[in-house]
């Protein structure tokens, strides 16, 4: 799983964590664009850290497939095609449509599904203002918790580093989408079939949502030409 943020109670950081977390986010946030070579000389003057951390920080990245270490070259951020996509979608689908069933028939307590269905009702709210970049941090909160409580440690390391790629695409084409009505529906009839213990319904609906996701943003990729995400 991804290194969390320090919280009174939890040891501090170390520079290495604090190096991935810093990359990670400039790479999101394209500061650090698709295809683009950084020594990590710079990076460790820019993190304002020594060579080491982020080295080991590299590591990590290249582990999730967002950039490449290269020897005496330093380190590539790597772009996403619509191929790269289309094939981690398909992973990911399987992996959340597990945890889907999983859930349903584990017949949580719905207190246990508070999260869930509060990721869900501020997605809805994100859309009726009009607020994408809102919904699309309580989708990515949705999923995770989805694959959470399919109670499969493996899947969710397995969704951890899918899911950073798919953010990655999602970023660039997010405001290119529809308003994303169909997927707030298609998010509470899995959490009302996790709920009532419906494993068939949230296999299907989930798997079809995650099929037109997928489906929408290899348009986008296409249509638009963004080779390089």
């Amino acid at each position: 799983m991804s290194p969390k943020a320090n919280t009174s109670e939890e040891k501090p950081l170390s520079n290495s964590q604090r190096a991935y977390l810093s990359l990670r986010d400039m790479i999101f946030a394209g500061e650090l664009a698709p295809g683009s070579d950084h020594l990590e000389s710079e990076l460790a003057e820019q993190l304002g850290v020594s060579r080491t951390p982020v080295r080991e920080a590299a590591l990590m990245l290249e582990s999730q497939g967002l950039l490449e270490l290269r020897p005496r070259k330093g380190v590539r951020i790597l772009p996403v095609s619509p191929d790269d996509m289309a094939e981690i979608y398909d992973v990911l689908t399987e992996l959340e449509c597990l945890a889907a069933r999983n859930a349903a028939k584990h017949a949580y307590p719905e207190a246990d599904l508070l999260p869930l269905a509060t990721a869900i009702e501020d997605m809805e709210v994100a859309v009726a203002q009009n607020n994408l970049e809102e919904w699309a941090e309580a989708d990515d909160r949705f999923h995770q918790i989805l694959v959470s409580l399919g109670g499969n440690s493996r899947a969710c390391a397995m969704f951890d580093m899918m899911n950073d790629q798919v953010r990655r695409a999602r970023t660039v084409t997010l405001f290119m989408r529809p308003l994303p009505v169909k997927s707030n529906e298609d998010h509470r009839q899995v959490y009302e079939a996790i709920k009532t213990g419906n494993v068939g319904t949230a296999d299907a609906v989930h798997r079809a949502h995650r099929q037109n996701a997928k489906n929408m943003i290899l348009e986008l990729l296409q249509k638009h030409r963004l080779r390089g995400v």
